[in-house]
């Protein structure tokens, strides 16, 4: 088995954070990874000194991860592709190597947000970029890099249209420090990679002003419905939001201490300005906060669907300067009363799942209660441990 994975080539485009751990993650999985890279200092530091000089600089790299700029050299040969660049550049990054990707060969896109002007998915980008159909993947999940490197047990879901796709894009990462489940659903899984980078702007923002966990409790539980919401809106499956894709990687995001959007909110929170917030962040390669992007496009999104968004449009207007942090809040905490808001995801989900086989052999109708009080009772529990160790 290591002799044969030895012999398959995957590219990883991308060395950021998330594309040097990812590339590791497949490299320690006994795969020969090549990282196609910008910069020339990067690549010779991964192939001399087995560091990435810019991001994850403590973690050593595995063996068989390799580094070049050159697109015709990591490229050839090529089995898998995984892309992690971020949203708003892969455009820029794709085109010049579209006569160079093998459309029969998987592309695995890690990257999440929507386009600000085009309003499009990765599912979408990249077809359009490339001018032609392409095989691909999406992987989404809680996983900070970080905890990657470090080998800390985590999980993910990939997506693809083909579950043959899924499953063999899947056995890339799968071993027993990262468990990959698979799914068709890659609306799903790309609308809750893409909103829950915007959510953790508020939570950030929460946290930045000072306010406790029952606001941040109430942040995530209302998240995680408003995002089903649009996701239901746009063909997405019922469950996959209170699956890894959704919830899981909205609780990490939201809560957790290394998420990059979150860091930005809670600056704002704190009253700086977002454009002081962004260049420090640029000069110090902090990393991109896809979230920023996400959120004035998420609304639109939303506005075309005809789905309320009360988080998302607070979030883009203190994005946008026409509210601060705390009107933001205000006019949040100030909207009407009215039905448990959870009701309003249980009438999308019914009729959806009135039209398929519901999971388990639960009647539909229960099945889209059940997802709820999961996802509510996951919040509680995490949010529960994490005031325990504070």
């Amino acid at each position: 088995m290591p002799s044969t994975r030895a012999s398959v080539k995957v590219c990883v485009f991308g060395s950021g954070t998330f594309g040097t751990a990812l590339g590791s993650v497949i490299a320690r999985n006994g795969f020969t990874v090549t990282i196609l890279c910008r910069r020339e200092e990067v690549a010779n530091s991964i192939n001399t000194q087995h560091r990435n000089p810019s991001h994850l600089s403590e973690c050593k790299l595995p063996p068989l991860l390799s580094a070049t700029t050159c697109p015709e050299e990591a490229l050839k040969g090529v089995a898998f592709i995984v892309h992690s660049v971020p949203v708003q550049a892969s455009e820029g990054f794709l085109k010049p190597l579209k006569d160079l990707i093998p459309a029969d060969v998987p592309l695995i896109s890690s990257s999440k947000g929507i386009h600000s002007e085009t309003l499009e998915t990765m599912a979408e980008l990249v077809p359009r970029v490339l001018g032609r159909p392409q095989v691909m993947a999406f992987l989404s999940g809680p996983t900070f890099a970080k905890e990657l490197m470090d080998e800390i047990p985590s999980a993910a879901v990939v997506a693809a249209e083909e579950p043959a796709v899924a499953e063999s894009c899947s056995d890339l990462f799968h071993c027993t420090v990262f468990k990959t489940y698979t799914t068709t659903d890659v609306t799903g899984v790309e609308v809750g990679g893409a909103l829950k980078n915007v959510y953790a702007l508020a939570a950030g923002t929460l946290e930045g002003m000072g306010l406790g966990v029952n606001t941040a409790a109430f942040l995530v539980t209302r998240a995680c419905v408003e995002m089903n919401m649009l996701a239901l809106a746009m063909g997405a499956k019922p469950h996959t939001m209170v699956g890894l894709a959704g919830i899981g990687d909205l609780m990490l995001t939201c809560l957790g201490g290394a998420s990059r959007n979150k860091a930005v909110g809670a600056r704002i929170g704190q009253g700086e300005s977002l454009a002081s917030v962004l260049q420090s962040r640029q000069q110090s390669l902090a990393g991109v906060a896809e979230g920023v992007a996400t959120a004035p496009a998420a609304l639109r999104l939303a506005q075309r669907h005809q789905v309320p968004v009360p988080i998302i449009d607070a979030v883009a207007s203190v994005i946008d300067g026409a509210a601060g942090p705390r009107e933001a809040v205000l006019s949040l905490m100030q909207r009407p009363k009215g039905e448990d808001f959870a009701a309003h995801v249980l009438h999308g989900a019914e009729k959806q799942l009135e039209r398929s086989v519901s999971p388990l052999g639960v009647r539909p109708k229960y099945w889209a209660f059940l997802a709820i009080g999961q996802a509510s009772l996951i919040t509680v529990l995490l949010l529960w441990s994490v005031r325990r160790r504070s």
